[in-house]
């Protein structure tokens, strides 16, 4: 499983927002507006506006604000609906954030064009009531952030607490990273300018490395391709992020088939990485074709050996149905709570591709995720093959509950491959340019901006 709007993305993210949705709700107190441009080119731009309710709660509202130059159009825009009329620009929410619950916030975004210059908005209200940032006068400044430093240095050696994944201080935190591709195919791509840009360009906390195992993968080469997982573990330490050594098993779908490789593997990375706080293991990609049972049998042979070397890492279990929870298949997470794997300190992957799986998908995430401690390891923003067009509304909805609900995930793929799904435009890795707006694909844009907003993780 692995996704057009590229224009769009760059120009909403460089425009910022405004909702309105049935009859107006005053917003009793006050708002804070976040803008970001995100990218521009010659005549375009992309932005992001992220709108923070500080009074009352509201249900419809209206977010405007003013273009500075006559110059600046918007094109389109998405998470609301969209008008100009002059310099005065519109957004009004639709059914899923119309409501703003107070210290709630709504993420915007649109494209836009200039003739001129392309300065700031301004005169932001939400609901008439101008955002300042405070209740009754200009905007505070900003108080330190909970923790400094890059996520590791904050966060420390993670484990899991009941439902959730937790750092050296025992508070939940969410990790949000990307995925490498094949690293037989796409080994180019990973290098240190790519991983500098993961790093303090993108602000991601993680990198999944996907090693297959079949498919040209690590059964032709069980060394070469170890240290190459280490490697990119080293890589990923040296720039304070977690590194996710996934084993990526997909055809055949039973992992059963590379036990014995796993075996192998684990205990090898397990010992050289066991020192690292940044290592966090994933058995099995995407079990598929194979019931939970034959999952959970794997799982409880390879974990031990895993835990030989390596205690107290975390470790991510596969779950039915290309790791759909068993949704994919017709099941749902009922089957892996009342039988779960015989471990400590374990996490379950959850995937899914965003124009492909919808609704059902994410009631079945959030069901489980109060019983269940839950990683998405992977995801897309297309459909389940890798292609197809984007779906931002989807890609949103997803993004917006795995943040209320604090669960991890890593999008699928930090590459230039010839996939809607991919984040670099293809060429990209020929070149030696990976933190310019310039080589990113409208999914890239639109990751790149929610991984970048910060993290504030908690420290006590």
């Amino acid at each position: 499983m692995k996704r057009l709007l590229a224009l769009l993305a760059a120009c909403a993210m460089a425009l910022g927002l405004t909702a309105l949705f049935g009859p107006q709700a005053a917003a009793a107190a006050g708002c804070r507006v976040d803008y970001t441009v995100t990218s521009q080119w010659q005549g375009g731009f992309q932005a992001g506006v992220k709108v923070t309710n500080l009074g009352e709660p509201v249900t419809g509202w209206t977010l405007k604000f003013t273009m500075p130059d006559a110059g600046q159009k918007l094109v389109q825009g998405w998470n609301a609906t969209w008008s100009q009329s002059g310099s005065a620009v519109s957004a009004v929410p639709v059914d899923w954030n119309r409501t703003l619950a107070t210290g709630a916030s709504a993420d915007l975004g649109m494209v836009g064009s200039f003739t001129g210059a392309n300065p700031k908005p301004t005169a932001f209200t939400l609901n008439g009531v101008a955002c300042t940032g405070s209740v009754d006068g200009p905007p505070p400044v900003d108080p330190p952030a909970p923790g400094t430093g890059t996520p590791v240095d904050v966060n420390g050696k993670l484990h899991v607490c009941g439902v959730h994944l937790c750092n050296q201080y025992d508070r939940p935190v969410q990790l949000r990273g990307m995925s490498t591709h094949g690293i037989q195919w796409f080994n180019k791509c990973y290098n240190a300018a790519s991983v500098d840009a993961l790093a303090q360009d993108w602000k991601s906390d993680l990198l999944r490395v996907a090693m297959y195992v079949q498919e040209g993968g690590y059964e032709t080469d069980p060394a070469g391709f170890t240290n190459r997982v280490n490697g990119l573990v080293d890589m990923a330490e040296a720039r304070g992020m977690y590194a996710m050594i996934d084993f990526h098993t997909l055809t055949p779908g039973d992992p059963n088939h590379n036990l014995d490789r796993a075996k192998t593997f684990f205990a090898s990375v397990a010992t050289r990485n066991a020192d690292k706080k940044n290592v966090i293991y994933e058995i099995a990609n995407e079990p598929n074709g194979v019931s939970w049972t034959a999952v959970k049998s794997y799982a409880e042979q390879v974990i031990p050996v895993i835990r030989a070397a390596d205690p107290d890492a975390v470790i991510i279990v596969g779950t039915r149905g290309w790791s759909s929870l068993g949704v994919s298949d017709g099941s749902d997470e009922s089957e892996v709570v009342n039988n779960p794997v015989r471990a400590d300190n374990i996490m379950y992957a959850f995937h899914f591709y965003a124009a492909s799986h919808k609704d059902s998908y994410r009631t079945t995430l959030s069901r489980a995720a109060s019983r269940l401690p839950l990683f998405v390891t992977e995801f897309g923003t297309v459909s389940a093959t890798g292609g197809g067009a984007m779906d931002r509304a989807s890609t949103t909805a997803w993004l917006d509950l795995l943040d209320q609900l604090k669960i991890g995930y890593a999008n699928w793929t930090y590459s230039d491959a010839n996939e809607s799904s991919a984040a670099f435009r293809p060429g990209t890795c020929d070149g030696g340019d990976y933190s310019g707006s310039g080589v990113l694909t409208e999914s890239g844009a639109l990751l790149k901006s929610r991984i970048s907003t910060p993290d504030s993780f908690p420290t006590g």
